[in-house]
């Protein structure tokens, strides 16, 4: 049914969804009041004015294609990132130590080693108010949170379909759960390329504070020696430590739906998997235990609030709802009005650049699966998807790993192009971080991302 209405969706189609990246961009730049008492009415607009007219043109197939985004895809989403928040908020790292370049470093290091296995929502929702505590002395800090986003709520996630929700969406369709350590020497290029370009950044902001503060008797001088001292006797303190417990509950509940099989049940004309409405009953109420028995003096330590997941909320609403179109017309691969596109995707640097490029502004899972669809019918067509997937794994490995990679690793471009990103940007604006904007925030990625992914081409594609 989806592939039969992206044959013939218009590319104007896909206005809607422009208007809404463009509304995310420029919306707190230029009426940043306005925006922030109202980005869930604007979020809302756009996706009626995306719904209405396919609804009218396409009546029940587009009526269909609504009702299966919102309860397959955006509902799910949803009550995993809020699992994973509210759980993640439940953790408090105590600690005295300095936000020196080497333990900003640690902070970063950690945090991308957890992603695989805890989620890159999981472990940036652990450690982003840590890592902000130790660095509420610093002055420059903008830098420190795009590189966050870039390692621990991106890249950091690509070794197992646990880390980030395009390998997860993989698994389910028959992906092996290890296939994608396959992923870990582009994984490890990266990681080390920007733990070493953070290292400059920070060292180059950490003197260029003290500078000011040499300048300056009302700012507090600090020295690199004078830091590092203060740290190496510090303690550091985990509370709520049973949130470990039921993050590894939330683990199960995904690796359950992923490995059970059982019957269907319509809701609304979509049919949804039983094991599937057993796993997102089961978040909810590992959610609603982690709220009952961790202490609020720990969610208040932690500057826990509901703000960032209701931005997230609110704001992919609108962005789900108005990709439709798109990600329809992308199934629908070369007799799609982006056939063009389809019609160039031959080689595996082809399928890494062009999945990582949608995945940068289309929600990077079904994005993953369109393109993940159109390697299978590259080499497979009209083959049953339980044949054709072990065969592509077999035969044309390559072109996997490059579609994986390119929707976990570009899922670090925008702010949009990971649900983490947007969690992360919030909690920092709410302590006080002016934050880059929408373009400033891609300045940062296109200098110093694509320049990687260019060698990551290169050395792997």
């Amino acid at each position: 049914m989806s592939s039969s209405l992206g044959t013939v969706l218009p590319l104007y189609s896909i206005m809607p969804f422009i208007g809404m990246l463009l509304s995310i961009a420029l919306g707190p730049v230029l009426i940043p009041k306005f925006w922030e008492h109202h980005f869930g009415k604007i979020s809302l607009a756009w996706a009626t004015i995306a719904a209405v007219p396919l609804i009218i043109a396409y009546n029940k197939v587009a009526l269909h294609e609504l009702l299966h985004v919102l309860i397959a895809d955006y509902i799910p989403f949803i009550i995993l990132l809020a699992s994973l928040y509210t759980v993640g908020g439940g953790i408090l790292v105590r600690t005295t130590l300095k936000g020196t370049t080497l333990v900003n470093a640690g902070f970063l290091t950690v945090g991308s080693l957890l992603a695989s296995w805890m989620g890159t929502t999981g472990a940036a929702m652990l450690l982003i108010r840590p890592f902000l505590r130790v660095n509420k002395e610093r002055k420059y800090k903008a830098f420190m949170i795009v590189f966050f986003i870039f390692m621990v709520a991106n890249i950091g996630g690509a070794l197992t379909p646990l880390g980030d929700p395009p390998l997860f969406l993989g698994f389910l369709h028959g992906v092996p759960f290890f296939w994608t350590l396959r992923l870990f020497s582009p994984m490890l290029l990266l990681l080390l390329s920007l733990l070493v370009i953070y290292v400059v950044f920070d060292l180059y902001y950490l003197r260029k504070e003290q500078k000011e503060a040499a300048n300056s008797p009302a700012i507090r001088k600090a020295t690199l020696q004078e830091v590092a001292a203060t740290t190496s006797c510090e303690k550091f303190r985990i509370l709520g430590c049973y949130n470990f417990f039921l993050l590894a509950g939330i683990i199960g509940a995904i690796l359950f739906s992923g490995n059970v099989k059982m019957s269907e049940v319509s809701i609304l004309g979509v049919h949804i998997a039983l094991q599937d409405i057993i796993r997102n009953v089961l978040l909810l109420a590992i959610m609603g235990l982690s709220l009952l028995i961790t202490p609020k003096c720990i969610r208040e330590e932690n500057e826990y609030c509901w703000n960032p997941i209701l931005e997230v909320t609110y704001l992919f609403f609108g962005i789900f709802i108005t990709m439709m179109p798109a990600l329809l017309i992308l199934k629908a691969g070369e007799t799609g009005a982006l056939g063009f596109i389809s019609a160039a995707v031959k080689e595996p640097a082809n399928y890494f650049w062009v999945t990582g490029m949608f995945s940068s502004f289309l929600d990077n899972a079904p994005t993953y699966l369109a393109f993940f669809s159109a390697a299978l019918g590259q080499f497979y067509p009209n083959m049953a998807e339980s044949i054709a997937v072990p065969l592509l794994l077999s035969e044309n490995p390559l072109y996997l790993k490059a579609i994986a990679s390119g929707a976990v690793f570009f899922g670090a471009m925008t702010y949009i192009g990971n649900a983490p990103n947007f969690m992360v940007r919030c909690i920092a604006e709410e302590s006080g971080i002016k934050m880059p904007s929408f373009f400033g925030y891609m300045l940062y990625s296109i200098c110093i991302l694509l320049p990687l992914f260019g060698l990551v081409t290169w050395l792997y594609y």
